[in-house]
């Protein structure tokens, strides 16, 4: 473990090293029992995340995936760590994807204050201590990423609209971190989310100027009593009011 200068590079470092250990698992499972591999990944990857970080940080609350997301404590508490230990579990368990991550974030006083997602089979981590520079939207068409297995049908009809085509991509974080290295220039989603799902990317997303809310263009809440996030909208910012407005013509 690096050594630890806020909490900036504790989410990047965190991220990082669970990201390590799950290549690892990779190399060490193989793909011939994916049930295994992923069920494995889930539990080592949360039990790193929640063991380092009541070691590095014992004063603050987490709420993780694998973890008690009822926890009451949590709700009244300053700071929340929100954490996916894998994010994207169907991706990690398929030969050659590269599509699933890390997420690390941190909830403090009503806002996101820090985060990071690691892509690990892509050797990158992306962090709010040092945000990645927006690429600029030169044409004419963008590229909207989808979920690969179930895009949502008003998203289709959305890109049809507002003249986009759909790019599917793995897990959550990946398709934010997607738009912020210049792969897509969106992310749209509705039909069921969870604050660990959107709180790293949305957290580095919104470090770096990009726009992110709810599909109504409301801003995303976290450390809520019922930590479900259905929908999200993730852009460059001037692509944001033509996507918000095709989403308004298509729910009127």
């Amino acid at each position: 473990m690096k050594t630890i200068r806020d909490d900036h590079a504790l989410a990047a470092d965190l991220a990082t090293e669970a990201g390590e250990k799950l290549l690892q698992l990779r190399a060490k499972y193989g793909f011939d029992d994916p049930k295994a591999l992923k069920d494995a990944g889930d539990r080592s990857s949360h039990r790193f995340l929640t063991e380092s970080l009541e070691r590095l940080r014992p004063s603050d609350s987490v709420l993780s995936e694998e973890g008690e997301r009822a926890d009451p404590a949590r709700l009244a508490a300053n700071r929340v760590w929100i954490v996916d230990p894998l994010d994207g579990t169907r991706e990690f368990g398929e030969a050659g994807r590269a599509d699933w991550a890390v997420h690390v974030a941190l909830w403090e006083q009503g806002r996101l204050a820090a985060g990071a997602v690691a892509l690990p089979a892509q050797g990158r981590t992306l962090s709010t201590g040092e945000p990645p520079k927006l690429p600029r939207h030169a044409g004419t068409r963008f590229r909207i990423a989808v979920s690969r297995t179930r895009p949502p049908e008003f998203v289709q009809k959305l890109a049809y609209l507002v003249g986009a085509d759909l790019v599917p991509i793995g897990s959550a974080g990946a398709k934010i971190c997607a738009v912020l290295t210049g792969e897509v220039e969106a992310y749209v989603h509705a039909g069921g989310q969870y604050e660990w799902d959107s709180a790293a990317p949305v957290a580095v997303a919104l470090a770096a100027g990009a726009h992110a809310s709810r599909i109504d263009g409301s801003p995303l809440t976290y450390n809520q009593g019922d930590p479900s996030l259905p929908d999200i909208l993730v852009s460059l910012p001037d692509l944001a009011p033509t996507l918000l407005a095709g989403i308004h013509d298509l729910h009127r």
